[in-house]
């Protein structure tokens, strides 16, 4: 899809949920460089700002910072109410991933993963989904993860509510494709942002992606089906996977990959 013709289907504005930094900072660079006005929308004001002041040097556009906590989905409405702007395009981006034992993890913990990775996005997909289906165009993309397609022990927690994610994906690209709006999931690998390297403690899992090629390959998905993997290794993995080894295989591997995190 041509650029003009992305910012014409989504835009006006898109809102990237996590979008301060990492990940969500590139899927901003990667929308804001397709023409379109961004809300960036996480926990802490200097990194947004930061962000915002870049993108809307480097590119000309409209880039408004929201800091707040998505797990509190009222007050986030709130303030997107406050603004006023159509959102054509949601990137949920944002993410809890508490790792370690299941044994060691605290209920707090654990709601938390829950709150931040499937009622938010749940929620915010509802909520600009309306207006979308009004207008006959938008599109939503849910981050999702290879570590969801199977059980994944030491973020057992985290790969279950990205399973959740790429589900919804699923089911709202049924439903909502014939009202005009693209629902996309991207499974994606290991993203090679500082919060993964602070947690890898050996070397990057294998096909492992910069965030840039991951927003990238991602936007230029949507519209053509209701999940993407970037990478040809994790497109790969997940065949082998999902396809030719048994569960328990799958989980032994998994585990492997996911041991080391800390």
């Amino acid at each position: 899809m041509a650029r003009t013709e992305f910012a014409q289907r989504y835009g006006p504005y898109a809102l990237v949920a996590g979008g301060s930094d990492g990940l969500g900072a590139a899927f901003a660079e990667a929308i804001a460089r397709r023409g379109m006005g961004v809300v960036i929308l996480a926990r802490q004001q200097d990194r947004l700002d930061a962000t915002a002041a870049r993108l809307r040097d480097a590119f000309g556009v409209d880039v408004v910072a929201i800091a707040g906590d998505v797990a509190e989905v009222e007050k986030v409405k709130e303030r997107l109410d406050q603004l006023g702007l159509t959102i054509g395009l949601l990137v949920y981006n944002a993410a809890y991933a508490p790792i370690g034992p299941f044994a060691q993890m605290s209920a707090d913990q654990l709601a938390r993963a829950a709150d931040v990775n499937v009622r938010a996005p749940l929620l915010l997909a509802k909520l600009l989904s309306g207006p979308m289906i009004e207008r006959g165009r938008g599109g939503l993309v849910l981050m999702s993860s290879l570590a969801g397609s199977q059980g994944s022990p030491n973020i057992a927690a985290y790969a279950a509510t990205k399973s959740f994610n790429a589900i919804l994906a699923e089911g709202l690209w049924g439903e909502l494709k014939p009202r005009g709006v693209d629902v996309l999931a991207c499974l994606a690998g290991a993203v090679l942002t500082p919060g993964y390297e602070q947690a890898e403690s050996g070397k990057p899992a294998p096909g492992s992606m910069d965030a840039a090629r991951v927003a990238e390959q991602t936007l230029d998905a949507l519209g053509k089906g209701p999940i993407v993997i970037p990478g040809a290794v994790n497109k790969l993995a997940r065949f082998v996977l999902t396809r030719l080894l048994s569960r328990r295989a799958a989980i032994a591997i998994m585990s492997k990959n996911t041991g080391g995190l800390s």
